[in-house]
């Protein structure tokens, strides 16, 4: 009797762990999307109406109101189906991505239907609350065009596609893809985007790393080849292709983007410049007394090893005086990363201006026979925000700026608080309008007063 008691006893434990191992999520919806791409091509399920309902999609559960899943002729689609909204519909995810760093989406106008404007939004609070993403996108071709939004988080975040323009309108979303948080897998975009990498992200977003504006209205035209905008997910920057550098980069630094990855040290020209302009080489700067100085750090791109490879593209690079760049600008740079590990935001602006400096190897005007000009001044911008949402809305008359203007020789001192000035004395030696997005009567405040430097109560020693 004994044995057949504990014949049934194994048996029913096996049937207990069976059926544990098979038990769906009570809230299937809610379920946390591992941390890889997700990409929704829309390609799976079925929805014929525009009533709201829960539909089930490849990647997760999705509510369409005033949507529907489209596979008319007059769609435009890049394969079988698409969503279709008109109205003021939604498309809105019912489950959460662990983090993202970008958004892109398809979109189109449905055939012979008028422009229609619609919005990116997102939700870190599991659906309570959304806030926009970027600006405003207008769907008015009916071939499919990409919009790209930088997003940037660790939190659990989801996402919506609203239509902003009523009536009976229509507009076509299909492949709606969500990059992981920390950059873990390449970022692509298709070659007809209308706001591809390659041109000027929404600037309206948080973290965006034109958040303060497009200090020289840089344009991404080869007809304007010395003030020619390059859009990177890692950070933005108006190229002057006769100086062979910068004019100036802008980017943002938030504790998402700084993690473990070690220098990966690739310096390479940047192929996506146009074929017929001169493309600067690593080895471009040896013997001319002159380091690659990034405008962007390196160490400010240490989450992933495709964000800090990004670095070493030579269009991020000036001829800098070597004491300039290792001690003045590695020390500047290493408080802007030690306010972020405080609990802070920054958004920099980095540039040059002038002709000549003084390298180990004495004055010169250009390197590379003439192909790269060193320039006679180096300058930085740094906004400071505590951490939090709505960033443009947070700068204030009080909001912290640092600013900065160091001679490019090898004699500058190693503490950069001796050459703190105001953004208006960038602005005057430049000809750039460095803060434009904020409202004037805060740009008024900000802009003309100097920075303290260094709070002994920040906890931060200056290397000498």
């Amino acid at each position: 009797m004994k044995r057949y008691i504990w014949h049934f006893l194994i048996c029913f434990l096996f049937f207990v762990a069976a059926c544990n191992e098979n038990k769906q999520p009570a809230n299937q919806s809610a379920a946390v999307a591992s941390s890889s791409i997700i990409n929704e091509d829309f390609e799976a399920g079925a929805k014929g109406s525009y009533s709201k309902a829960e539909v089930r999609l490849g990647k997760g559960a999705w509510l369409l109101d005033d949507a529907l899943i489209a596979t008319g002729s007059k769609d435009a689609k890049a394969g079988n189906q698409s969503v279709r909204i008109r109205n003021k519909g939604v498309l809105r995810m019912e489950f959460d991505a662990n983090g993202a760093s970008m958004v892109t989406i398809k979109h189109g106008a449905y055939q012979q239907n008028k422009a229609s404007a619609w919005q990116l939004q997102m939700s870190v609070d599991g659906g309570h609350t959304y806030q926009q993403v970027g600006e405003d996108i207008t769907s008015k071709e009916h071939r499919l065009q990409t919009a790209s939004f930088t997003v940037n988080t660790k939190k659990q975040v989801r996402f919506q596609v609203v239509k902003i323009s009523g009536g009976n309108n229509r507009i076509n979303i299909d492949d709606l893809i969500i990059y992981p948080s920390g950059g873990k897998s390449s970022i692509t975009t298709s070659a007809d985007s209308t706001q591809s990498l390659g041109t000027d992200t929404p600037v309206a977003g948080d973290n965006s790393h034109l958040l303060l504006g497009n200090p020289s209205n840089a344009v991404n035209s080869i007809s304007l080849p010395n003030n020619y905008l390059i859009t990177k997910p890692y950070y933005t920057l108006s190229y002057n292709r006769d100086k062979g550098c910068p004019n100036w980069v802008s980017w943002y630094v938030g504790d998402e983007w700084l993690g473990s990855i070690k220098r990966v040290n690739d310096f390479r020209p940047d192929n996506t410049l146009p074929p017929k302009w001169y493309h600067v080489q690593s080895t471009s700067y040896i013997g001319s007394g002159f380091e690659r100085g990034h405008n962007c750090p390196s160490a400010d791109r240490t989450n992933s090893l495709k964000a800090n490879s990004a670095t070493f593209l030579m269009t991020n690079m000036i001829p800098q005086a070597p004491a300039n760049n290792q001690h003045t600008w590695g020390n500047l740079e290493s408080y802007e990363r030690h306010l972020v590990n405080q609990g802070n935001e920054v958004y920099v602006i980095m540039g040059n201006y002038g002709k000549g400096g003084y390298g180990t190897r004495g004055f010169k005007t250009t390197i590379d026979s003439g192909r790269i000009t060193v320039p006679a001044y180096i300058w930085k911008v740094v906004l400071v925000l505590p951490n939090g949402n709505n960033d443009l809305k947070r700068v204030t008359a009080s909001t912290r700026i640092i600013a900065v203007i160091t001679p490019n020789n090898n004699a500058v001192n190693a503490n950069w608080t001796n050459y703190l000035c105001t953004v208006r004395d960038i602005e005057k030696a430049t000809g750039y309008n460095l803060l434009s997005k904020l409202p004037k009567g805060v740009q008024d405040v900000i802009e003309t007063r100097k920075d303290a430097g260094i709070n002994p109560e920040d906890g931060y020693i200056i290397r000498l």
